[in-house]
């Protein structure tokens, strides 16, 4: 443990071993990359097992720095069962970059290595991007209101990108991670959005529904996780109190839920069932505010 370090300088000490880290598996996941391009097809899931082998090493490696400058306390409330032989789609609310590190190192011995929807220009970061690419992880180009307005014959591109990215996971085991809200929450795009909620944004209901209707005959169940993080001093970003040693507490719940007939339908052209799905996402999300306000000890 190096916590007795000055904070200033274990975030140095943190961020260095965890880029040095990512440069080196992203670095050996891309190599997996080009030979997945160059390779028969046969070869391919083998080639994706090991791209899937490096993300858990990268995520172990993760654990070990942030336990050497951190001392948290998890508290989990936890009543699953897992596989990493089964299917998943997983929701969870966005408040950090330290979700997706901490989401790896909770499930990355639990259920498949995940893969996340990632926006596009997360593929141009140096080392990150092109691991990503290589590791199946789906891109995201969304388009404002206003840009399809000028340019309608791009609407549905991004639905087509997402089906061509789950349509490669039908091989193999595989979780799906869907941060539901689109980006990470803060007060300022809570008050933006109007968001109803105390401690999320509006989730994004499309996405979720379409990945449901091209893979949801595949999945097993969608596992609901809820991440809080108390005790957090807040001029510091939970990202920044886990590279500096500061992040005392972790709240996490994790939930799973059937997928049956009433979660997959036409979201786009059957507009009951867009009404459906979108009362049972608000039902959800209701319930996950709900929670973080007991669990932030907040009126």
């Amino acid at each position: 443990m190096l916590r007795f370090l000055p904070a200033p300088l274990l975030m140095v000490i943190s961020a260095s071993l965890a880029i040095i880290n990512t440069a080196i598996i992203g670095t050996l996941v891309a190599i997996c990359g080009v030979f997945k391009l160059l390779a028969p097809k046969q070869l391919y899931p083998q080639l994706s097992r090991l791209t899937n082998y490096l993300m858990w090493c990268w995520s172990e490696v993760n654990r070990a720095i942030f336990k050497l400058v951190n001392k948290t306390e998890f508290v989990i409330e936890d009543n699953s069962q897992l596989s990493k032989q089964h299917w998943y789609l997983l929701i969870c609310n966005h408040q950090s970059w330290a979700d997706i590190v901490l989401l790896c190192m909770l499930f990355g011995s639990r259920i498949p290595m995940p893969k996340f929807f990632l926006k596009q220009q997360l593929l141009y970061v140096p080392f990150v991007g092109l691991a990503c690419w290589a590791l199946d992880m789906p891109f995201m180009r969304r388009y404002s209101r206003q840009y399809l307005l000028k340019h309608p014959e791009k609407r549905g591109k991004d639905l087509e990108s997402t089906k061509r990215s789950c349509e490669k996971f039908k091989n193999m085991p595989t979780t799906v991670i869907n941060f539901v809200e689109g980006t990470r929450f803060n007060q300022q795009k809570q008050q933006q959005s109007s968001s109803s909620y105390q401690y999320l944004l509006p989730p994004k209901a499309l996405g979720i529904a379409y990945t449901l209707s091209v893979l949801g005959e595949q999945f097993d169940q969608i596992i609901n996780v809820t991440l809080a993080y108390p005790n957090t001093n807040p001029s510091l970003t939970p990202f920044k109190a886990l590279l500096s040693g500061k992040l005392d507490k972790v709240v996490v719940k994790i939930d799973t839920i059937p997928i049956d007939q009433q979660l997959r339908g036409d979201y786009l052209q059957d507009k009951h069932f867009k009404r459906h799905f979108k009362l049972w996402l608000d039902q959800t999300w209701q319930a996950k505010d709900q929670y973080l306000k007991t669990v932030l000890n907040k009126d």
